[in-house]
């Protein structure tokens, strides 16, 4: 890699750590490691990862809590959730409460590395720009994108997105018209060839994206759903 990428592993099983760092460090990648969620969210904040590796089940803090007071906060470092859980539930508030992706124990260690870079690839963010409303593009309505300094404003107004929010928001507004299944935008924005039950993060993607650029969520103007086929960007 041109640059060495720091790795944040967040998790209470020291087994489990091991084997994370070594295969991380094989791969090139920088890693620091806490064994309980407050001294996790210490070094985040110290630290500034390019990337976290979160489980959900810590001593003192959860790693949902993590994640909720690092995105409170406004930062967008990319957050993989590990978690042993299987249900629905903990996998959707995760991805609501900002996560950028979750792997389910036992996990294979090719998964891992595959999603640690995917993310950490996609992650380039531009420093905000001077005047980067005025050199704002303007997508449907009064939506705009400025892709230099990686903002979306609506108004003249800068939105909060996180970085995969911005990302499948650009992908759907440069294709206008154009249907994506839930598969496709796995593959094209998340950047996996599998999916599963992947797909739904797709689902919880979009909502919070509409919860923040729509102006009314429950009928939206910008990202539409054809049913049974997926989602599209509307210009009219």
């Amino acid at each position: 890699m041109a640059e060495e990428k720091t790795v944040l592993i967040v998790e209470d099983e020291k087994n489990i750590v091991d084997i994370l760092r070594f295969n991380l460090e094989r791969k090139g990648y920088r890693t620091l490691e806490a064994y309980d969620g407050e001294d996790g969210l210490r070094k985040a904040r110290e630290e500034k990862p390019d990337l976290i590796l979160l489980d959900i089940m810590l001593p003192k803090m959860i790693g949902f809590d993590v994640c909720a007071a690092l995105r409170k906060e406004g930062d967008s470092v990319p957050i993989i959730l590990l978690t042993a859980r299987e249900e629905e539930d903990d996998k959707v508030r995760g991805l609501e409460m900002g996560a950028d992706d979750y792997i389910t124990k036992p996990f294979s260690m090719r998964e891992v590395v595959a999603r640690v870079e995917a993310n950490i690839r996609r992650t380039a963010m531009a420093a905000p720009a001077a005047g980067a409303a005025d050199s704002a593009m303007p997508v449907a309505g009064d939506l705009a994108i400025n892709t230099d300094s990686h903002q979306v404003f609506r108004g003249g107004r800068a939105i909060d997105l996180t970085q995969r929010e911005y990302e499948l928001l650009t992908f759907l507004a440069s294709h206008p018209n154009k249907v994506y299944s839930r598969v496709d935008l796995m593959e094209q924005v998340w950047n996996y060839g599998y999916v599963g039950d992947d797909v739904r993060t797709v689902d919880v993607t979009v909502r919070r994206l509409r919860e923040k650029i729509e102006e009314n969520p429950a009928s939206p103007q910008f990202i539409l759903t054809r049913r049974g086929a997926g989602y599209y960007f509307s210009v009219s």
